[in-house]
């Protein structure tokens, strides 16, 4: 029984390599080119940032890159499961509406990277890999509304393999008469004084089951709740963006994938006006912005924010200035290391 901690040197592109203590079933190789005290894995693999923990490995991917596999024993299934998670819309300016998370897809196998709690949106399918490279690529968060009639832009693809994940929608605008846009989640809509300005669908990728949610609906101005500009929250990967009254973003999801649970891929809150209170974000997504609001309590004056990076979350609306940039997506793969 060795304890493996930091003790795994396979080549430059393993220099992030952490373990933790568990105690080593598996493969060693002492000497023969090497190097001493190298272990032979199920599947020997660089690239991301590479953890261990018991007998599973997972490569982190934070930007894009390369997952090359160097061999896979005959005696394992050759499999991986995976996340990719695309990056999120940037929110809308102008009574703006939250944006669309990216889209959210998951693989998991118990027998290829053992028990964990996977996201609800997961498929019993892993991928099978070979001794070849696999470009990996990480998709950019999109950037808010700018004061100006700038429009805000979608998020970008991530992609492992055959699996993609769609850029989330951007947030609706009042300055540009815009409706929310599709995406892997839908950007929530704006609000305006001739009418309601549409929410985006999400799902563009036409998944099953679904990568991400609609946005909500902004509400007119005035609206039916009798608060006004009430811009909606963009959709998250479970659930849509709330309609109107700065509604918070679209819940996102949860995976256990990387040995902790980590929130993803939620939508950014709409844009608040005065006396309403702007839209939170969940899982990733950025809360909404009500800089104009005369009201100092912080109740009624949330400060705008971007989606967090590596969340794939949707960044806030804004009443009046800048609206959050969308979150960078990531990408994840886990398999069985040690037998």
């Amino acid at each position: 029984m060795r304890d493996l901690k930091n003790n795994l040197t396979s080549g430059k592109s393993t220099k992030n390599i952490q373990t933790g203590k568990g105690k080593s079933f598996g493969y060693q190789v002492l000497g023969f080119g090497a190097g001493g005290g190298a272990v032979l894995g199920l599947i020997n693999a660089t690239g991301g940032c590479i953890v261990d923990c018991g007998s599973y490995r997972i490569h982190k991917f934070t930007g894009s890159g390369t997952f090359a596999v160097s061999s896979v024993c005959a005696c394992s299934t050759g499999n991986v499961d995976y996340i990719v998670i695309a990056g999120g819309g940037g929110g809308g300016q102008n009574h703006g509406g939250g944006a669309g998370a990216g889209g959210f897809r998951e693989g998991h196998v118990e027998a290829t990277s053992g028990p964990y709690t996977a996201s609800p949106l997961s498929v019993a399918t892993s991928i099978p890999v070979s001794a070849t490279s696999y470009p990996i690529t990480v998709g950019g968060g999109g950037v808010g509304g700018q004061p100006g009639s700038c429009a805000s832009t979608n998020g970008s693809t991530s992609t492992f393999s055959t699996i993609s994940g769609s850029g989330g929608g951007r947030g609706g605008s009042q300055s540009l008469n815009e409706n929310g846009q599709p995406g892997g989640s839908g950007g929530g809509g704006g609000t305006t004084t001739t009418g309601t300005i549409g929410a985006g669908t999400g799902n563009t990728g036409g998944y099953s089951p679904v990568e991400g949610s609609n946005g909500g609906t902004g509400a007119p101005n005035p609206s039916p709740f009798s608060q006004p500009w009430a811009a909606a929250g963009g959709g998250g990967a479970t659930a849509v963006g709330v309609r109107g009254r700065a509604g918070p973003g679209g819940a996102g999801t949860t995976s256990n994938i990387a040995f902790a649970p980590v929130g993803y891929a939620g939508g950014g809150g709409g844009g608040g006006d005065t006396g309403c209170q702007a839209g939170t974000g969940t899982q990733g997504g950025g809360t909404g912005y009500d800089t104009c609001s005369p009201i100092p309590a912080p109740t009624f004056k949330a400060l705008k924010s971007n989606g967090a990076v590596n969340t794939g979350g949707g960044g806030g609306g804004s009443r009046c200035t800048a609206a959050g940039d969308g979150g960078s997506g990531t990408v994840v793969i886990r398999y069985k290391f040690l037998a």
